[in-house]
């Protein structure tokens, strides 16, 4: 059944960030319904104490793509994900502070000591990020031949799928399990606030007001 006129729906991300953002959810004032806390529910979209306002969760790659096409008005996506995509629909106006990490490229640690990035003219790329990758490459004039992999990046070298990943990075410590070594890093990564443009548009009390709640609750935190 569609959703009410109305209604505004805010999408989450499952895994890792879904912990770290709900205090910042709850401070703006949402209360989702007890199946939200419950690990066997089946349920992908929940009602909270407020009518008017429903969350869904979804893969971290798809809140993006929700925000971008208006099946919800705001949502928490990486800029890692907004950087992909670059959906002009979304405006990012707010950085949660969550979710902190970093993309890199890694390659084998035996491949150090010999290995000049700065004389790198192609490469063979294991990673989720394609758009990035090339845009990052080209930007210095390295051609990135890309090989788009969901998960299990650093399996790629060690099965000589390709001699290096792009990829997002913590503590590094998976790298280090898999012989692997940061060489390059392309962008600091945290969450941000995303907003469909055409929602803010044609409802701008609404989704300004919103917008506020979470620059508050971020505020708050910090302070």
């Amino acid at each position: 059944m569609a959703l009410a006129d109305g209604t505004l729906v805010l999408a989450l991300p499952r895994g890792r960030i879904l912990d770290e953002v709900m205090p910042l959810v709850r401070k703006v004032g949402l209360v989702p319904e007890p199946a939200f806390d419950d690990s066997k529910s089946r349920k992908l979209l929940f009602d909270t104490n407020r009518p008017e306002v429903k969350i869904v969760r979804v893969r971290s790659f798809d809140v993006a793509t929700f925000v971008a096409f208006g099946a919800a008005q705001l949502g928490v996506a990486g800029n890692d994900v907004l950087m992909e995509f670059e959906y002009p629909e979304i405006y990012a106006p707010v950085d949660l502070g969550i979710g902190k990490c970093h993309m890199a490229v890694a390659e084998p640690a035996e491949m150090v000591a010999t290995d000049d990035p700065s004389r790198w003219s192609h490469v063979r790329v294991a990673t989720k990020y394609p758009q990035i990758t090339r845009r990052y490459f080209a930007s210095r004039g390295v051609q990135a031949e890309c090989i788009e992999l969901s998960g299990a990046m650093e399996l790629a070298p060690n099965l000589g799928l390709c001699r290096r990943i792009v990829d997002l990075v913590s503590t590094g410590s998976t790298l280090r399990a898999n012989g692997l070594v940061e060489v390059e890093r392309i962008a600091e990564v945290t969450s941000r606030l995303a907003v469909n443009r055409a929602a803010l548009k044609t409802r701008p009390e609404e989704m300004n007001a919103w917008i506020e709640r979470f620059r508050e609750a971020v505020h708050a935190r910090a302070a």
